[in-house]
């Protein structure tokens, strides 16, 4: 008797072997080894099989890393190809004198950036026009899973946000392959986020635990990034309404305050009875009383960060310059969260 086939039996392709270059076997798709920058666009262009475009969770390099990427591009060239799909021609012509789509070709074929757009930026800012791609033939969810998959192993450290996203997105597109393939929608969940957890770094909980943050708003997401709302009480508040978390976000920024994890569950447990607004939110977070500790720093202790000679009051003065300095890029910070 024939034995029951499981997910073991599916031949898949290793990861890398999708990065090399290979002929299209589509006659209108040419062989490329490079291609023109401009005919490059970031990941989210198009949906090709007709859902929404899904944007890109990673952030891009920092202008100082990006400037040093760009000195060895110069220097070395690109040595790592990018990743691309081809875009459709567009079905509509567009008027010569109507504003192009953001981030989308008008009315002509381009590429969708899948792996290397940070490359493709320090390229451009090398001064090159054209770049080395391999080009694929990629249905959305594999696009996605590959863009996903290829940050998180090349990047060193991730936010808490990019991590947040990333895991929802591949989650979301392995769960829609498993819709396409097989009518037990439920079953395959299950495999689905076996299957997450077992290609990642992190655990399955804690997987779940980062996918859990996409519930919160922004400007709260930008205070786990920032390490001011802590992983705990992040996930907690996550479960709250979104015009409690705009009250929340308000009260934390006014008073400068950071929940506990105990204060969070409180929130939650509210929120779940329906018993939480903006009044309970403020009695919660104001709730503890604020404890006073007095601070001695010792001599002996800070002496070394001085040279030598220094006598205590110009440490006192250095110290107290420092904490200026430090309090006004709290504030500027805090005024970029606002805008956002």
């Amino acid at each position: 008797m024939r034995g029951r086939a499981s997910g073991k039996d599916v031949p898949f392709r290793p990861l890398d072997a999708l990065f090399e270059p290979t002929t299209p076997e589509k006659s209108d798709l040419p062989t490329v080894d490079t291609l023109p920058l401009d005919d490059l666009y970031p990941f989210g262009s198009h949906a090709a099989d007709g859902g929404q475009p899904v944007s890109h969770p990673f952030h891009a390099y920092t202008p100082e890393k990006l400037r040093e990427l760009a000195d060895s591009i110069r220097e070395h060239g690109v040595l790592m190809p990018l990743l691309v799909r081809p875009l459709p021609r567009s079905q509509t012509e567009v008027p010569g004198d109507a504003p192009s789509p953001p981030s989308t070709p008008q009315g002509m074929e381009g590429y969708e950036i899948i792996s290397g757009h940070n490359r493709a930026a320090a390229a451009r800012l090398a001064g090159l026009d054209r770049v080395p791609v391999t080009v694929r033939e990629l249905d959305d969810d594999t696009a996605t899973i590959l863009m996903v998959d290829s940050n998180l192993r090349q990047r060193e450290k991730l936010l808490p946000s990019e991590k947040a996203w990333a895991y929802r997105l591949k989650l979301e597109a392995i769960k829609h392959q498993g819709r396409r393939t097989s009518s037990q929608v439920e079953t395959k969940f299950r495999r689905s986020d076996d299957l997450l957890a077992s290609e990642s770094p992190d655990s399955r909980a804690s997987i779940q635990r980062y996918i859990r943050l996409t519930e919160l708003l922004p400007p709260l997401l930008s205070l786990v990034d920032a390490g001011r709302l802590a992983m705990g009480p992040a996930v907690e508040l996550s479960y709250l309404a979104k015009e409690n978390q705009q009250a929340l976000f308000a009260i934390l920024e006014r008073e400068e305050l950071s929940p506990s994890l105990v204060q969070a569950q409180n929130l939650h447990k509210l929120s779940s009875l329906g018993k939480l607004d903006a009044s309970a939110v403020e009695a919660i977070l104001l709730s503890e009383p604020v404890i006073r500790k007095k601070v001695t720093l010792k001599v002996e202790r800070i002496a070394p960060y001085f040279p030598r000679g220094t006598n205590p009051e110009e440490m006192e003065a250095v110290i107290l310059k420092l904490l200026a300095s430090w309090q006004h890029n709290r504030e500027q910070n805090r005024q970029e969260l606002r805008q956002r």
